[in-house]
């Protein structure tokens, strides 16, 4: 299974997926990066692994729509079964979303549909929850709304900081990336309404 995958950052859950896909029997691949902005070391992960990368960034373009149109476009050029936004911190369009419908993933560290939007860890502490943890989810035009592929949860500790609990859901959103990625790609998967089912 051919996966592209979109960074912002750091690259955690990219270098995760390379690392599960460099054993053949995980079954997916990943053949091409893209990001919202230069020099990031996700892009960096991308290229000492020898893949083809892009960047499109936001205010290089005249509107929001004519940016989503060419990310679509350079991601149809690596012809992905799949794509998967790993810490892609933009909201893509209609047009993107119209062309990898059911077949863009994304994830949010939160128990989707809690506490959706930027600040998952943050908002988990303030409102004292006692679980919280990681959603990957089918991209839909909501903001984390989409069908639920897969979930982990994460006990929040009494002296938790913002920081300590964002490094703990992270280290399980990728076992759980990993995971479902190779599953999808060995099992399939379909979406029936907003219920998801491998194989």
């Amino acid at each position: 299974m051919r996966v592209v995958v979109l960074v912002s950052g750091a690259g955690t859950n990219l270098q995760a997926l390379l690392d599960a896909a460099a054993d053949p029997a995980y079954g997916a691949v990943v053949v091409a990066v893209g990001a919202d902005r230069d020099g990031i070391e996700g892009l960096a992960r991308a290229q000492r692994a020898g893949l083809p990368t892009f960047v499109h960034r936001v205010s290089d373009h005249p509107t929001r729509e004519a940016w989503d149109a060419v990310l679509a476009a350079s991601v149809a050029a690596h012809e992905p079964d799949l794509v998967v936004s790993a810490g892609f911190m933009k909201l893509v369009g209609d047009e993107f979303l119209a062309a990898y419908a059911g077949r863009f993933l994304n994830t949010h560290p939160a128990l989707s549909p809690a506490f959706p939007g930027m600040h998952g860890p943050a908002d988990a502490l303030a409102h004292g929850v006692k679980l919280t943890g990681c959603t990957l989810f089918v991209v839909d035009r909501g903001v984390d709304t989409g069908p639920i592929v897969a979930q982990a949860a994460v006990p929040v500790r009494d002296d938790d900081t913002v920081e300590t609990l964002h490094e703990r859901i992270k280290t399980e959103e990728r076992r759980m990336l990993v995971d479902a990625i190779g599953r999808i790609a060995r099992e399939g998967f379909t979406v029936d309404g907003r219920v998801v089912r491998f194989g």
